[in-house]
């Protein structure tokens, strides 16, 4: 936690720092049939009982590709910690079969020019906007909450979906935008079982999810989700994840009426609450468009870059 905030404190310093609560959770829990591994470099000096992790890595293995997250204490920095402990990783990956080595890097970071030299190419960005909670403008937001079509109703689940909507919640995450150049780092639970999976994961994370759907009252069936989940580890600061609205009922303002019911939601359940994060591709206007209605700001671009385990480790073989 101590490494983690002391890298937010110089790349990323208008974040909340890190809370000590379930930390080693939030680390080791894990999807089914997927797995995560761990490294840290530490400060071998210091007294027996003491300690200082100066890097760390962890690598998430699923499906085919093997999701890297480095952290290296900025007064370390551009001394080979990072690349020894990717270095790492890849041979680790190369040994487990896998074909592939993705990771997040975030704009105007030195985290930038240290993938690229490694020989990691940028497959995909997107834009990070974040919502200032204090300065939302509520009777403003209640309108955008009621302006929705007729035939709809709009239900608060917080914890997750009823067991009762588990497969027509699946069903609507099918609707989600299909973006090939996405390297799928965080992939989408749209099978009933996986939903029910993720949402168990997240609860053991220390992540509570909160959901807000519209239900076509014609079927019961789901026309429109967004979800958020406010991490224990830092509860100021949410993060707003899917919001997805099925095909054949876009175009009645399904979209900002269940985001803005969420807001409302949140300022009751989460009254330490203070920012909403969320992130878009920079060719979903109309999400875009939606999040610039209820307040959120852009605030600075988020890459994933991708490399082939081969290749990686074959430029990397110096390291050790």
């Amino acid at each position: 936690m101590e490494t983690v905030n002391a890298a937010l404190a110089v790349d990323l310093p208008g974040d909340p720092p890190w809370q000590d609560v379930q930390v080693r959770e939030y680390l080791a829990e894990t999807m089914p049939g997927e797995r995560r591994i761990s490294w840290v470099a530490e400060d071998d000096r210091l007294p027996e009982g003491e300690s200082e992790i100066f890097a760390h890595v962890s690598m998430l293995l699923l499906g085919d590709i093997g999701v890297l997250d480095v952290l290296v204490r900025p007064r370390l920095r551009r001394r080979g910690l990072g690349s020894q402990l990717v270095a790492f990783a890849a041979r680790r990956a190369y040994l487990e079969g896998f074909s592939s080595i993705g990771v997040e890097a975030i704009g105007g970071t030195p985290a930038i020019p240290f993938y690229e030299k490694l020989g990691f190419e940028r497959e995909y960005v997107e834009t990070r906007s974040v919502l200032n909670v204090a300065s939302v403008d509520w009777p403003v937001l209640e309108e955008m909450a009621n302006d929705i079509g007729a035939g709809y109703r709009v239900e608060y689940h917080p914890g997750g979906p009823p067991e009762s909507l588990i497969e027509a919640y699946a069903q609507a995450k099918l609707e989600a935008p299909d973006d090939n150049d996405d390297l799928d780092l965080a992939p989408r639970s749209s099978d009933p079982q996986r939903l029910r999976d993720s949402l168990n994961t997240l609860h053991k994370r220390g992540l509570k999810p909160y959901i807000v759907l519209a239900i076509d009252e014609s079927d019961s069936s789901v026309a429109g989700l967004t979800e958020v989940v406010v991490p224990a580890q830092h509860p100021e600061r949410a993060d707003q994840y899917d919001t997805i609205v099925v095909r054949a009922h876009r175009g009645y303002g399904i979209d900002r009426a269940i985001k803005a019911r969420m807001l409302f939601e949140l300022r009751s359940a989460e009254p330490g609450l203070r920012e909403v994060q969320t992130w878009n591709a920079q060719n979903n206007e109309s999400m875009l468009k939606v999040n610039a209605e209820l307040g959120y700001q852009a605030d600075r671009d988020w890459y994933e870059y991708g490399a082939d385990v081969a290749q990686l480790v074959q430029s990397l073989e110096h390291i050790h």
